[in-house]
This record gives structure tokens, C-alpha cells and sequence, in this order.
């Protein structure tokens, strides 16, 4: 059984911190990430896998501390699989703002030696990548294989790509998006006020022992948890059937297998992410808008070398997939190099973490071209 350990890099010790897009700073700053495969001797073989909101460094594998838990991409990391770590060196790094390791508002602040918490400076997408290009540099990479990434992580890949042209040579956004939908920011709205009005949270600043008791950061989850899946998938799961009983109690009772599943994945999340970290992360979405950050798609794009693919999921009805048709026909326009592909599933925005073979060959078909 093959165990992956998770390091740590540190870098914008004062006076060199991370000048961030709001115009704040932030430093020294801990970026937790884990590898694999190996770097070859010219460094030509790198692959950044950037992660979802709710991801961390663990991408494949196991870690010895939860020997029963794979990574969140597994089925696409690995010996002989779609990103091969025969082949290449796979780096994927916990996001800054997040509670996995990298610095986030429950990190240690040095100049109080007490937790952030709300005064940790509000983050971007911008930002983070930023702050990878740190430990990209530490390892003496002149040039990214590819940059991948699905949900946040594709618009991760996609800042890099227009951040660091000459870095980046394959772009491949996953169920992404040039700027967040407003449907999506309401709904990220809501889990916020959620975790805000919640008793607890104590304008953020709560104690770490009753985190797990966080209802809003559970209603939170569940809120986004509807939104990556489909109606259709909802229906083949659950449908209306109820748990444990065969007819209605009549009372506010949790009565229908839907409603447990979503207590279950919303106790679960709490377990195991920081409710400050959910505020800033669904707020750097919010504010992902590479219309507005570049005067326009064109302007954003202009620079790009990479050669880019574009996948979307059929049934993803947050992040649809004419958000990322309208980048391939900016792309096409400026003549760079773009492929595109739909990939037909019912399970709606979470597909992409999900075992699937078309998505497997075209991501593998598109590394080894």
C-alpha cells in the first residue's frame, strides 16, 4: 500500500510578503502540498493539479495518518493512469485562505501569536496562483507540463495560464468558468450567511472546540452540496423514497433519504473544514471575473502560449457549459490552440471527480499529444 506524506513549503518572509490583489499583503505564508512521481532532470515534466473549494493537496494515494481514505482524484492520478506518475512529476498544493495545511485564517498570525481569523486579508483566485508560482520557482521549474484543474482549480489553471504564458504549456479547466455565474454567487452568498447567523460562529471568532457543533457551516455544505449535482441524478438516488419508515410521520422529523443524505454530508463537512475558511474561499470565487479583471476575454487571453482543452460536464447547471464555450471561441479567435469537450453525465458538476472514462481518455489523449 503506497502512503504519500504531505510537506510544506515557506515562503514571503517580511519584507518580501505576497502582494495581493485587494493591495493588502500577506507573508510569511505555508503552502502544504504532496507529490508525485518524479522530476526529471531538465524539470520538463511538471504537472500542477490545482483543487476544488473543498479539495486539499491529497490527490491520490493514502496518507498513513487515514490509511482508508484515497485522494479526491485517485482515479485520475497514478501508474498508468490519465495523468501517468510514471511519466510525470504531479504536484498539487493546498490554496492559501484554505484549513489543510496552507496558511488561512485559522493559521497563527506572527504579529499576535493568535489565530487570523476575520483579519486575514480577503483572497482571490489571482492570489493563489501567485502564491503557487513560490513553490513552482523552489523546485526549479522553468515550464509546466500542464496546469489542471476542475471547479476553483480550473480557475486556477486558467489565471496561470495568462499569468505566466511562458510557464504554462497545457491548459485544462475542468466544469469551469471565465467568471462565477450569478447564480452560483447567490447560492455562496447564502451558505455565508448561514455560517454568520449562526450563535457559534461568534463573528468568527469561535472556539475550536465547538467547531464540529457549527449548524451554519452544515446548512452552508448543504446548500452547495445541491448545487453540484443534477435534478436527474436526484431523482435516480433518492426520488421521494423515505428513510427507515413507510409512510409519512407527519412532523418536522428528517422523513425522506434526501434529507438525511444532506445532514450527512453537511455533519461531515463540518468535521473536517473551518468555517472562516469556507467565508473567504466562496468570497474569492465571488470575486473571479476575468471580464472585469482584463477589460475582457479577449485582452485576458491575448498572451496565452498554452495549447488549451476545455472540458464541461452536460448536466452541470452551475457552472454550465457554455461558460466554458465562450472561452474556446475567444481562444479560436485569437488563433491560439484550443480543443473542446462535453462530457454527457447525469450527475451534474460533481462528474469530474467521479471515475469516468471518456473524461479519463480525453484528459490522457491530451497529455500524450
Amino acid at each position: 500500500m503506497m502512503f504519500i506524506e504531505t510537506q510544506y513549503f515557506q515562503g514571503f518572509f517580511p519584507p518580501h510578503e505576497l502582494k495581493l490583489a485587494s493591495g493588502e499583503t500577506l507573508g510569511p505564508i505555508t503552502l502544504a502540498y504532496e507529490t508525485y512521481g518524479s522530476l526529471n532532470t531538465d524539470a520538463s515534466n511538471a504537472i500542477l493539479v490545482c483543487h476544488a473549494l473543498s479539495g486539499n493537496a491529497r490527490l491520490a494515494h493514502r496518507s498513513a495518518e487515514n490509511p482508508d481514505q484515497l485522494g479526491w482524484w485517485d482515479s485520475y492520478v497514478g501508474k498508468g493512469k490519465a495523468i501517468d506518475t510514471d511519466r510525470f512529476f504531479v504536484i498539487c498544493i493546498n490554496t492559501i485562505g484554505g484549513c489543510s495545511g496552507s496558511t488561512g485564517p485559522s493559521s497563527i498570525d506572527p504579529k499576535t501569536q493568535q489565530p487570523y481569523r476575520l483579519t486575514f486579508p480577503v483572497i482571490t483566485i489571482f492570489d493563489m496562483v501567485r502564491s503557487q508560482k513560490a513553490l513552482i520557482d523552489h523546485f526549479g521549474i522553468q515550464q509546466l507540463y500542464a496546469v489542471v484543474g476542475g471547479s476553483m482549480g480550473g480557475m486556477q489553471a486558467l489565471e496561470w495560464a495568462i499569468q505566466y504564458p511562458e510557464l504554462v504549456t497545457r491548459c485544462i479547466p475542468i466544469a469551469s468558468t471565465y467568471s462565477l455565474p450569478p447564480q452560483a454567487m447567490a447560492f455562496d452568498a447564502v451558505g455565508r450567511h448561514a455560517i454568520t447567523s449562526d450563535e457559534i460562529w461568534k463573528k468568527g471568532q469561535y472556539d475550536s472546540e465547538d467547531s464540529d457543533q457549527m449548524k451554519g457551516l452544515s446548512i452552508a455544505r448543504m446548500i452547495g452540496h445541491i448545487t453540484y449535482l443534477s435534478d436527474e441524478s436526484l431523482k435516480a438516488k433518492f426520488g421521494r423514497k423515505l428513510q427507515e419508515k413507510n409512510d409519512y410521520g407527519y412532523n418536522f422529523d428528517t422523513e425522506f433519504q434526501i434529507e438525511s443524505y444532506l445532514k450527512y454530508q453537511g455533519d461531515k463537512f463540518v468535521s473536517r473544514f473551518d468555517a472562516n475558511s469556507y467565508l473567504y474561499l466562496t468570497k474569492a470565487l465571488s470575486y473571479f471575473d476575468l471580464e472585469k479583471s482584463y477589460g475582457s476575454l479577449e485582452n485576458a487571453f491575448q498572451n496565452c502560449r498554452s495549447r488549451f482543452l476545455l472540458i464541461a460536464i452536460s448536466s452541470d447547471w452551475i457552472y454550465p457549459p457554455e461558460q466554458s464555450r465562450k472561452i474556446v471561441d475567444v481562444l479560436i479567435g485569437l488563433d491560439k490552440e484550443v480543443a473542446y469537450c462535453q462530457i454527457e453525465s447525469s450527475v451534474g458538476h460533481d462528474a469530474f471527480l467521479i471515475h469516468n472514462e471518456v473524461l479519463i481518455g480525453t484528459i490522457n489523449g491530451f497529455l500524450e499529444s
